[in-house]
Order: C-alpha cells, then sequence, then structure tokens
C-alpha cells in the first residue's frame, strides 16, 4: 500500500466537473458518504436518464453568489444526518480533487445553509488516500481567495 496523505479536519477541495471555485470542506470520518449543499433541486430526464440541475453557494455566508450544476443521478437514498433525521438525497458522482490526487466520489446532494461547511468529505473518500490528523486544519496549503477564507 502506498504512503496516505495527511489531511486536516477542514480542507479546500476542487469539483472541476461542476465548478472552477473551490470549496472548504469539513473531513468528516464519522459520515459515510460526502454530503454537498443545493438547493433547487430539480430532476429532469435526458436522453432516457435520470438527471439532476440545482444551485450550490460555493461560499458559506454568501447567498449572493451561486453555481448551477446539471449531473447524472446514480442513486437516490435515505441518509441520516448527524442529529438522526432521515431524509431522500440524490447521490451524483463527480471528480474530486484534493492534495493534487483527483479520484472519482458519490455525494448526495442536501440542503446545508445552516451549516458551517458547504460540503462534508466523507469517509468513503479518504478511504485508501488519506489520514486525517484532526487537530490540524488546512494542511494541503493557504486559503483561496473568497468571502469566507477563514
Amino acid at each position: 500500500m502506498s504512503e496516505l496523505i495527511t489531511i486536516g479536519w477542514q480542507e479546500w477541495v476542487a469539483l472541476p466537473e461542476l465548478s472552477s471555485v473551490p470549496i472548504k470542506v469539513k473531513v468528516d470520518t464519522g459520515a459515510k458518504t460526502c454530503a454537498l449543499h443545493a438547493f433547487k433541486v430539480e430532476p429532469y430526464e435526458k436522453e432516457g436518464q435520470s438527471y439532476v440541475k440545482y444551485l450550490v453557494h460555493p461560499y458559506q455566508h454568501d447567498d449572493s453568489q451561486f453555481i448551477e450544476c446539471h449531473s447524472l443521478v446514480v442513486d437516490q437514498r435515505e441518509v441520516s444526518d448527524s442529529g438522526g433525521h432521515r431524509e431522500m438525497r440524490y447521490v451524483i458522482q463527480t471528480t474530486v480533487s484534493l492534495a493534487g490526487n483527483k479520484f472519482s466520489a458519490e455525494i448526495t446532494l442536501t440542503d446545508r445553509d445552516t451549516m458551517k461547511f458547504r460540503m462534508l468529505l466523507g469517509r468513503n473518500a479518504l478511504r485508501n488516500k488519506y489520514l486525517v490528523d484532526c487537530s490540524k486544519s488546512f494542511m494541503l496549503g493557504g486559503k483561496f481567495d473568497s468571502p469566507d477564507d477563514a
């Protein structure tokens, strides 16, 4: 097995298939899958396949900027949040870029507007790639220019 890359409990990731804007994530080993803040989620059909259109606020506490995204739906599943509340979520699959690695990850779409982070990076995406040092933040480099990069 190759050596794992150590990351902090919060990092910046890129979702190059969705946006050129990096997103600050909470690295959450307690979460099985990744979750991305999405709103105005609208399913549609294209060439016999299920897609979803949704908007993303890439910066926390800034509702003035948004990105429109379109993704193939790979699943719909019932997911429990940290408070035990269950909801049906669309699941997409997209490329995540972190620490120079690009990999495909399943991401559930949910309203995280009231949460501190726009995205959670769950343990399925981290497995066999990263080691998490929960005492550190932003081990992979500096901050990006955003309204909420602190």
